[in-house]
């Protein structure tokens, strides 16, 4: 996908992860579990959302959002709406809900969000070529799940986009009609199957998620393209004692007849989402969260990643990327664990970038 969907994917992604909440308390976790006695939290919450790279610049921009718990059994669902506006005069919001009910036999999730996202690369997509862009996009996505057997659950998602990439001048305009990156507007459905014996989805210290989906874009369906896309993802968490945790991610995405703006992007800290891309990618992610306080704690990352398929092979060296980040993290809801992470992240070359952000990573 091109960097505006992306940036848009990228959202919806980081709402998914930022609005797990558990409601099962666990001390082990890289948080007290219970708050302070005779107090008790309030349902809102606001947090500043911050970020500064060569290609989006600085951004500044907040979250805010309900906290309500249907049942007692049902993790905490979060309503909210948040948005960004950054030195580059790109602007992005969204609004959400992750809903959690039945006993936690039923999970939903919908999101709409839109926005216009300006970059500037020195080298775009690889290709050498210098290029402005400004791209425009909406979108709204839902998926719902159903629990089964276990920790075993499945559903179906839904996306809809309107997305269009422009050059801010005539010759990056012929480089984007010569590659075939323009845009779309696209409608896809899907299945899902998960497993999640997490012990807390907001903040895990131990257990096991698995995400297998697909999403079958159509013309039928009122896209203007039919392709598709089939992703794969794994996360484990290991306690380490004294309340450190080490995490693992494992993710994969694969595309069948996909136009070049329907390609998989690096996705690792510290890249800017939709500069590289390729038909498919494979990425690994380890994490040490290393608790220092009741409410504080420190992080360490490093990921690899490799785009292949076509011309692109991982064992060339070419499609592959490496990135590392460090930074802290402040417990905003003991109750919940929802944390809120400042990393430093360095990629390759001119790749790299201070976050912060509500949520761990994964």
């Amino acid at each position: 996908m091109a960097c505006g969907r992306h940036v848009l994917w990228a959202t919806l992604t980081a709402a998914s992860v930022i609005l797990n909440a558990q409601a099962a308390p666990d001390t082990t976790a890289g948080a007290d579990a219970q708050a302070p006695a005779g107090t008790r939290e309030s349902p809102w919450l606001l947090v500043p959302l911050v970020s500064s790279d060569p290609k989006l610049g600085a951004s500044l921009g907040a979250l805010a959002a309900y906290l309500h718990k249907f049942d007692p059994v049902s993790s905490v669902s979060m309503f909210g709406i948040g948005g960004t506006y950054t030195s580059t005069s790109s602007k992005i919001g969204a609004a959400f809900a992750q809903t959690y009910f039945g006993e936690d036999h039923h999970r939903l999730i919908v999101f709409g969000g839109g926005g216009q996202i300006n970059n500037d690369y020195q080298d775009f997509l690889g290709t050498g070529f210098p290029l402005s862009t400004e791209d425009h996009l909406k979108a709204f996505a839902t998926r719902y799940l159903y629990r089964g057997n276990g920790n075993w659950f499945f559903g179906a998602q839904a996306i809809s986009t309107n997305y269009q990439i422009v050059a801010t001048d005539a010759l990056g305009g012929e480089f984007l009609n010569a590659i075939g990156l323009t845009g779309f507007d696209s409608v896809a459905v899907g299945a899902v199957v998960q497993h999640d014996s997490r012990d807390d989805q907001n903040s895990p210290s131990r257990g096991w998620f698995l995400d297998i989906n697909n999403l079958a874009y159509r013309e039928s369906l009122g896209g203007s393209v039919s392709f598709d896309t089939y992703r794969l993802k794994w996360q484990g968490y290991w306690p380490r004692g004294a309340g450190h945790v080490l995490a693992a991610r494992f993710a994969n995405q694969w595309t069948v007849d996909a136009p070049l703006a329907g390609y998989a992007s690096i996705q690792l800290r510290g890249y800017t989402f939709g500069q590289y891309l390729g038909k498919n990618m494979s990425s690994l992610e380890l994490e040490e969260r290393h608790r220092l306080g009741a409410r504080w704690g420190a992080t360490v990352y490093a990921g690899a990643a490799c785009l292949y398929g076509g011309n692109m092979q991982c064992d060339t060296g070419a499609g592959t990327y490496v990135s590392a980040a460090a930074g802290l993290y402040y417990v905003l809801k003991p109750v919940e664990k929802i944390v809120a992470t400042l990393e430093y992240a360095d990629g390759e070359g001119e790749n790299h970038g201070v976050y912060l952000r509500m949520g761990w990573g994964f």
